[in-house]
């Protein structure tokens, strides 16, 4: 979608600080980061939502989860350990509608919770 600003970053339209890249995914650094370490990972195909995922599209979310395991490992959170958040919708938190995980570490985070 031309619109997309996630789908301009996967065109190479718009720069992104790329950590990982596959054929189906790219990471990369969040420009407003929550936390020391702060990647955006997102399908290259447009995917509004995760209530958009199909059967046929589930390749891409196991895509998606390979990238965090290789996020993790490229900014060294594996071992002591990290969050992933995918909001959805408005309500649950969602600006840009395509697809994409947080990958959030390097320091303890906080409960989101309480």
């Amino acid at each position: 979608m031309e619109d997309c600003i996630f789908c301009r970053i996967v065109s190479g339209q718009i720069p992104s600080s790329k950590v990982y890249e596959t054929d189906q995914v790219l990471a990369f650094d969040d420009i407003h980061p929550m936390a020391p370490v702060h990647v955006i990972v997102i399908p290259k195909a447009h995917i509004p939502t995760l209530m958009d995922l199909t059967d046929e599209r589930m390749k891409d979310m196991t895509a998606l989860i390979q990238a965090v395991q290789e996020v993790a490992i490229i900014k060294k959170i594996d071992a002591k350990g990290f969050r992933t958040v995918i909001n959805c919708k408005e309500e649950g938190g969602q600006v840009i509608f395509h697809l994409h995980l947080h990958v959030l570490g390097g320091d303890k985070l906080r409960d989101a919770l309480n």
